[in-house]
């Protein structure tokens, strides 16, 4: 390295190390040094999650229950503007293996100005009895206002001891309600999430790599972190609350854009524990495009935010949770955040690869092995996420997915983009010009009517 600049290109070691001239690259400095922690702490999380997943003992609770007295169960059908979906999953839960008398079907109709209203009632008039619709014509926007607005009602009139959340264009299976009810058999379950899968992961590339991130996030993160007892997430569709805990922790908020991610969280504090299961698949319809893909992460990332400036504090001191549930609980709430601070890092380094040590007369300049330092930590960080999807590939038993690993790096820069503007937005922006609250509805694709019994019959 000494022969790339000559001599005379520096300007000395002492020059270089004058309080005066190096106060602005020393501060560069230790702040790369702290978003390089941060990126080793996520990189362990995500081995950690990945040899779990692949070698430790799994956790497959509440699998052999099929016989109990079964609690009193309302499932809500979250919907807004989806009459092109809303039949299909109305459809699958009428067919549900759960008592009759123990179930009420509640499409929540959340202010919809096409023919959702409509098709629900048709549902109705063809099933007398079996449905309880409430449409919303008036109140907040937003999932959790709704939900909110429905639990009154379902407590008001005693209608259930637990509520199970769909949204509209999700495929329940025909057990998937014994399969996600029957953890609240288990007095400190407070709430329960079963696993997400696309059916229209065959449309075209991205949904191929949603796919991908799907398997890693629910065939491993989620239950790597209930195998540990760390936190597995409620993750506000195919899971449930039981009443009484929801009640306990204050119920729903609404005005919030993750009202999963908030519930998930409060219930930790309060002591109540959160089942993931992994038999318990249900099946969505993921975005085709990019823009939507990009508005719909956005949404989440400012949700995911809104929880972090929430409950960060909260859950550091939280007496409630254990060590495991206190770091992971913490890492999940920055997940979102990352984005920009890997962004960060990389701005900085290049800064510091130019101004900080180039002209120290050192062998190798410090600004230069920070740089180094920084990308190193990155592939590592990246690979870590990569290797957790391939071992989510491998234990789904569908190994000719793996050719599309390389490919997640487009998606993985879109989300990094998407994700840095909602920090941005949401941290900044929003708050300077006062912004409103704004519901971003993602679109739907299935034609209305389709035939959804293919995808069915690969259900529980």
């Amino acid at each position: 390295m000494a022969n790339l600049w000559p001599s005379t290109a520096f300007h000395g070691s002492a020059r270089a190390m004058q309080p005066s001239a190096g106060w602005l690259p020393m501060l560069m400095m230790a702040m790369l040094v702290l978003i390089a922690v941060l990126l080793g702490l996520y990189t362990v999380r995500h081995y950690l999650f990945t040899l779990n997943r692949l070698f430790a003992r799994q956790r497959s609770l509440y699998v052999d229950i099929e016989t109990t007295e079964w609690p009193r169960l309302t499932v809500f059908i979250a919907a807004h503007n989806e009459e092109a979906v809303v039949g299909d999953c109305i459809t699958s839960l009428l067919a549900a293996d759960y008592p009759r008398d123990r179930l009420v079907i509640m499409p929540v109709n959340d202010r919809s100005t096409d023919g959702t209203r409509a098709i629900i009632e048709r549902y109705c008039d063809a099933h007398p009895g079996r449905l309880r619709p409430f449409h919303r014509v008036s109140g907040p926007p937003g999932k959790a206002a709704a939900l909110k607005d429905a639990t009154d009602i379902v407590i008001r009139e005693n209608l259930a001891d637990v509520i199970l959340i769909f949204d509209a264009d999700y495929l329940p299976g025909r057990k998937l309600l014994k399969e996600l009810v029957v953890p609240f058999l288990d007095p400190e379950i407070g709430a329960v999430m079963g696993r997400v899968v696309p059916q229209n992961a065959g449309v075209n590339l991205l949904t191929r790599l949603l796919d991908l991130e799907r398997s890693g996030g629910y065939q491993v993160d989620q239950q790597a972190r209930f195998n540990l007892g760390a936190v597995a997430q409620y993750g506000g569709t195919v899971g449930g609350v039981r009443l009484s805990a929801l009640d306990d922790v204050g119920g729903w908020h609404d005005g919030v854009l993750a009202e999963d991610t908030d519930l998930t969280y409060r219930l930790l504090m309060c002591g109540w524990r959160v089942a993931y299961l992994a038999h318990a698949e249900c099946y969505e319809e993921v975005p085709q495009s990019w823009p939507v893909r990009f508005r719909q992460i956005g949404r989440w990332a400012k949700g995911h935010n809104q929880a972090l400036a929430r409950y960060a504090g909260s859950v550091a001191t939280s007496r409630a949770m254990n060590p495991m549930a206190h770091w992971d609980g913490l890492a999940l709430l920055g997940v979102y955040a990352m984005a920009p601070v890997m962004l960060l890092g990389w701005l900085l380094s290049i800064i510091v690869v130019l101004t900080a040590g180039l002209d120290s007369g050192e062998l190798v300049p410090i600004g230069l092995l920070a740089f180094m330092g920084l990308a190193a930590c990155s592939c590592l960080g990246n690979f870590a996420a990569f290797f957790e999807v391939a071992a989510a590939v491998h234990l789904d038993g569908n190994r000719a997915r793996i050719r599309l690993l390389p490919l997640l790096f487009a998606s993985f820069l879109v989300s990094m983009i998407s994700l840095s503007k909602a920090a941005i937005d949401g941290l900044v922006l929003d708050r300077l010009l006062r912004r409103e609250f704004k519901w971003d509805k993602t679109i739907r694709y299935r034609p209305a009517g389709a035939d959804v019994a293919p995808r069915l019959s690969h259900g529980t």
